[in-house]
């Protein structure tokens, strides 16, 4: 009876106390090295949700966990490059994602991977795509696309890690964009008619479980010498590329 009440139907208790514990994990490790959490996430819940839950659940999860990184963070947010993204998000929103969906999800995965790729090692790119037009052109394109693919954070922490120097701004600035991302993209599933309320008592959890691992990624970050934080990140991003590219393949 009390599981008919918290959880919505057709998940198993277990399954929940699972994503819970993972996403303390997943928030930690974002918190920490700047990228992977979302990814972390997204595969377990792939794999316990029904599938049209996968992606809204998701989103509205990591909504939770950026706001907060981003709370946490706020003294070292880059302002400008928040409201250049910001921008392009809520266009992407509102008049990308019908074109986005027309497109293969496997292009979609192969295009994302490679500019991910090129990003973290390739040469600096032109001024262009860095400036802030360039910024909001990312907003738009990788919020139409996270509403398909749900896996677009490695694209977006590339970008920012381009334009900082110093982890902390890094982690700050990418969760506050996380954070407009996910909330244009929760705002276009309530549109839609998702059920949220039934989600909610499971998703306060995933939530509360996220502020304590943002927390413990956070003081883990304070304690990485620069170098370690840019090598595992672009181990991480790499990794993720690689699981864009084998998803599409497959």
């Amino acid at each position: 009876m009390l599981n008919d009440v918290l959880l919505p139907a057709g998940l198993a208790p277990a399954d929940a106390v699972l994503i819970v514990i993972v996403n303390v994990f997943a928030s930690a490790l974002t918190s920490a090295f700047g990228i992977g959490g979302g990814v972390l996430l997204l595969t377990v819940m792939a794999s316990v949700l029904p599938p049209l839950a996968i992606v809204p659940v998701h989103g509205l999860a990591q909504l939770g966990n950026n706001v907060d990184r981003a709370w946490m963070t706020r003294a070292h947010c880059d302002r400008p490059v928040l409201g250049a993204f910001a921008l392009g998000a809520a266009l992407g929103a509102l008049l990308i994602a019908p074109l986005v969906v027309a497109l293969p999800v496997a292009a979609l995965q192969l295009s994302i991977a490679g500019f991910v790729l090129y990003l973290v090692w390739g040469p600096k790119p032109p001024g262009a795509v860095l400036s802030r037009a360039g910024l909001a052109v990312v907003g738009a394109v990788t919020t139409a696309v996270s509403m398909f693919v749900g896996a677009t954070g490695p694209l977006v922490a590339a970008f920012v890690n381009r334009l900082h120097d110093e982890r902390r701004r890094t982690i700050a600035t990418f969760s506050a964009c996380m954070s407009v991302q996910h909330g244009c993209k929760a705002l276009t599933f309530v549109g839609l008619g998702f059920p949220f309320a039934d989600w909610l008592p499971l998703l306060s959890l995933i939530v509360i479980a996220g502020v304590l691992g943002n927390w413990f990624g956070l003081k883990l970050l304070n304690r990485l010498p620069e170098s370690l934080f840019r090598t595992g990140f672009r181990v991480l991003v790499t990794v993720l590329a690689a699981r864009l590219i084998w998803q599409a393949l497959r």
